[in-house]
């Protein structure tokens, strides 16, 4: 019986370590269409999902937990020629593999953007009027921010 509770215990201890994202559904007609990359649906081939920071893709995986969905990536990593050629700004997170535009389908951008402003990971926040998807970062906020820099209409 003591190895039996012990198992049960370890279970439990080490359920807690998997990230809820891992649960997060990804299925259904919301989702036709589009591709998995590395782990992260993306919006068109020209989305790289490859290059996420650690803390970006922790950031992303926060987002499946809380909503029980999967994000889509509208944008990721960029290279330096290809954020000047969408107006990027020059010294744009996404160059740096820690940013990314996402949505999630069935959930509302109000509810992400308030989930984001409430989320310790989230840096950088930008929520462009009239787009499907706001912008995260996971850049170091400013000394005694306790929310994450805002920016392109929140």
């Amino acid at each position: 019986m003591k190895k039996f509770t012990s198992a049960i215990f370890l279970l439990l201890a080490l359920s807690a370590c998997a990230p809820l994202a891992f649960f997060a559904n990804g299925s259904g007609s919301n989702y036709r269409g589009y591709k998995s990359d590395f782990g992260t649906f993306v919006a068109s081939s020209n989305v790289n999902a490859f290059c996420l920071s650690p803390a970006l893709r922790l950031a992303i995986w926060d987002f499946e937990g809380f909503f029980g969905k999967k994000v889509i990536m509208n944008s990721g990593y960029r290279s330096p020629s290809h954020n000047l050629k969408v107006g990027g700004a020059g010294n744009s997170y996404h160059v740096k593999c820690m940013a990314a535009d996402i949505f999630i389908p069935g959930v509302s951008k109000r509810k992400m953007i308030a989930f984001a402003k409430r989320n310790k990971l989230i840096g950088g926040l930008g929520c462009y009027p009239n787009r499907n998807f706001i912008h995260i970062d996971v850049r170091k906020r400013p000394k005694g921010y306790k929310k994450p820099v805002t920016f392109g209409g929140c």
